[in-house]
């Protein structure tokens, strides 16, 4: 059979939409459908950590991000109508030249979606809405998918590939078979909800900080303004009673209003609910991310709390991950050992990730409901491939607390050829692969062999010494997620590693 696209993407929230401008830019045939009429509409998943903007950053959306987005506010406590104590939910990356992005910021996640749908469109690239996988079957060569449009036509779609971006409830994950297996967190239900807050004490609830009543007998309630709209973002706890919320009536403008009322004890009511939704905090996991010739990426590979803001941000990691591997086997014949790695490398750091979610639900719950401050860790700019399959440390004596193979490549100013400023983070970006060449020999010529036209070499001026403090001494092949999968001292290491991820060795 002959076949319509090489990727065929379900799913158009973060994780797809990522996974397609990376598959845009690199020139890969891709089709997105998504099941709704347009895009997410709510603000869940508002964390975006310091290594998702680095992400952002190499796909070109980072301006419109940070534009759009605001710092993690200020937790303002309540006691009734009476202003209590102020605290920092989370903490800030050391201040460095290696970390252009030292904070976590705070975006709805529809906006989010907005600003990437809009980058995808501006590579050519579109969505399918109103489109459905409603069945598909798998061969040697390729997934056959049935699509389902909204006037109920179907259509018969023959891709190379098929990754699942279609959430937690993921039915390509279901049809598959594959074991989703985890556990509750918290079995308290908890509405959260985009409402339109009026009333006279409206303008105590000011954009500046998160508002918790955290001890109120009939459970907690929050409320943030969020970033550059009108809409304030609810989040209301309640008892385990083993019922579930039925949004048609506890979501309602009246209902939710008359919570926020009596929890806060302000004169505030609530003329318009935007979206809603209603959850149990829960962590899952699938056995593993590859079956065949389809993936899974996002939340139908992983299922997180919403504690620390870690859902989103590992679901779109996964399709940086994913991407430039595609690349190499469609486009240079890379054997299936390196598609394999994707599954390997994403179920480490998707097992890490849910622990530490989950660790800090439990502390949440466990300080005064909701007083643990977020630490570095969530920032996910520590995780790593150390022990992945593509990862080749090559150097000998490396210092124990030095940068290693598989560690994320640090950024730093310094100058290119000509002596014009210019960071690491710029040379970097882009579908290709980055040669560092910090060994110091002298010459304008690489020390490397003659390499492909997706391997860039770049050897640093480096009068303020950033980038050596940052790497250390040696040739380090960056790869297009911004990992190290090389360090060595021997150029002939390179040319065995690019053979590696291109099908030669």
């Amino acid at each position: 059979m002959s076949m319509d696209t090489d990727i065929l993407i379900a799913g158009a929230g973060p994780t797809g939409l990522v996974l397609a401008i990376d598959l845009a830019r690199r020139g890969i045939p891709h089709r997105v459908v998504e099941r709704s009429e347009r895009g997410f509409p709510g603000s869940r998943g508002t964390g975006i950590q310091p290594r998702t903007l680095e992400l952002f950053d190499d796909l070109g959306v980072i301006d419109a991000i940070m534009a759009g987005s605001g710092p993690v506010p200020t937790v303002q406590t309540w006691e009734g109508a009476e202003r209590s104590e102020k605290w920092n939910l989370t903490e800030s990356a050391d201040a460095s030249p290696a970390i252009p992005y030292p904070a976590a910021r705070m975006l709805p996640q529809w906006r989010t979606v907005e600003i990437l749908y809009a980058r995808l469109e501006e590579l050519g690239g579109r969505v399918d809405f109103s489109t459905e996988l409603t069945g598909f079957t798998q061969d040697p060569d390729g997934v056959t998918g049935t699509l389902r449009h909204a006037d109920g036509t179907e259509e018969t779609v023959r891709a190379k590939w098929l990754v699942a971006a279609d959430g937690g409830r993921s039915e390509v994950r279901q049809a598959l078979g594959i074991p989703f297996t985890g556990e509750q967190v918290d079995s308290r239900p908890v509405l959260i909800a985009d409402v339109l807050l009026e009333g006279p004490d409206r303008a105590r609830i000011d954009g500046g900080h998160w508002h918790m009543w955290q001890k109120e007998e009939s459970g907690f309630v929050a409320l943030r303004p969020l970033e550059q709209v009108e809409t304030v973002q609810v989040i209301a706890g309640f008892a385990d009673d083993g019922k579930d919320i039925d949004l048609d009536t506890e979501a309602t403008p009246e209902a939710l209003g008359r919570l926020v009322a009596e929890r806060t004890r302000l004169d505030l009511t609530i003329s318009e609910v935007r979206w809603a939704s209603a959850y149990r905090a829960r962590m899952a996991m699938a056995e593993r991310f590859r079956s065949g010739r389809v993936f899974l990426a996002g939340d139908a590979a992983h299922v997180h709390s919403p504690a620390g803001g870690q859902g989103l941000n590992t679901s779109v990691q996964d399709a940086y991950n994913l991407g430039w591997k595609l690349e190499a086997v469609l486009r240079r014949g890379a054997p299936d050992g390196l598609i394999d790695s994707y599954d390997t490398e994403r179920t480490r750091i998707a097992a890490d990730v849910l622990g530490l979610s989950t660790h800090i639900h439990q502390a949440d719950v466990g300080n005064g409901g909701g007083r643990w401050r977020r630490g570095k860790e969530t920032h996910q700019l520590t995780l790593g491939y150390r022990e992945g399959p593509l990862t080749r440390e090559l150097r000998r004596d490396v210092p124990e607390d030095a940068l290693r193979a598989g560690d994320r490549a640090p950024d730093a100013p310094c100058q290119d050829a000509s002596g014009a400023p210019v960071r690491l983070f710029d040379v970097f970006r882009g579908p290709h692969f980055t040669l560092l060449d910090l060994t110091g020999q002298a010459g304008d010529e690489p020390s490397a062999p003659e390499l492909p036209d997706w391997v860039r070499t770049f050897r640093p001026q480096d009068p303020e010494g950033h980038a050596k403090a940052a790497y250390g001494s040696g040739l380090f092949l960056v790869r297009p997620d911004g990992y190290v999968g090389l360090a060595t001292d021997d150029v002939r290491d390179v040319e065995a590693y690019v053979g590696l991820v291109a099908g030669a060795a």
